[in-house]
C-alpha cells in the first residue's frame, strides 16, 4: 500500500500559529542485545544522523516549513513504530498508516525520542527515528493497543 502524504495542518494549540505537519517512520528497540547492535551498526548507515541523547533518524524527505512545534503544540504525524528485530521485514506493531488516519498529539505526549525528534522537524518532514529503549519503551517494550 501506498503511503500517501498529508496536506497542511492547524495545530490545535500552536503557540506561533503556523501550519505544522510532520510525518515519521518510527523505529524503537528493546534493550537486548539485539536492539544494541543494531544501533551501533545503524549509526554507520549512509543518511544517519547521531544525536548526544543517542536517537538517530535519516530525513527521508525535508519539509517546507520555518517553524519547529513547542513542546506543547498538536501536531498532525503519521507513523509506523517497529522493533529492531522487525526492522528487516517491515513489521509494524503500530500504524496510523493502516488505521487510515494521522494521529493527533504534542510532542510532549510521546515517548522521549520522539519528543526530541518532533522539535527538530518542520512541516512536510518525513524523518526514520531509531530510538534506544531509555528513550522509547524501555525495557517492557511498546505498550498493547
Amino acid at each position: 500500500k501506498k503511503m500517501r502524504h498529508l496536506r497542511s495542518h492547524l495545530p490545535i494549540g500552536s503557540a506561533w500559529g503556523a501550519p505544522l505537519c510532520l510525518l515519521l517512520a518510527t523505529l524503537t528497540h528493546s534493550s537486548n542485545a539485539p536492539g544494541t547492535a543494531f544501533l551501533s551498526e545503524n549509526v554507520r548507515a549512509r543518511g544517519v544522523h547521531a544525536l548526544a541523547s543517542g536517537l538517530q533518524y535519516r530525513v527521508l524527505r525535508a519539509g517546507h516549513g520555518h517553524f519547529h512545534p513547542a513542546a506543547d503544540s498538536a501536531c498532525e504525524v503519521h507513523y509506523e513504530g517497529r522493533t529492531a528485530q522487525m526492522y528487516p521485514s517491515g513489521a509494524t506493531f503500530d500504524s496510523s498508516y493502516l488505521r487510515g488516519e494521522p494521529a493527533v498529539f504534542a510532542p510532549n505526549q510521546v515517548i522521549a525520542g520522539w519528543t526530541e525528534a518532533m522539535q527538530l522537524m518542520v512541516e512536510g518532514d518525513k524523518w526514520e527515528l531509531f530510538i534506544p529503549s531509555e528513550l522509547g519503551y524501555g525495557e517492557g517494550g511498546s505498550p498493547p493497543d
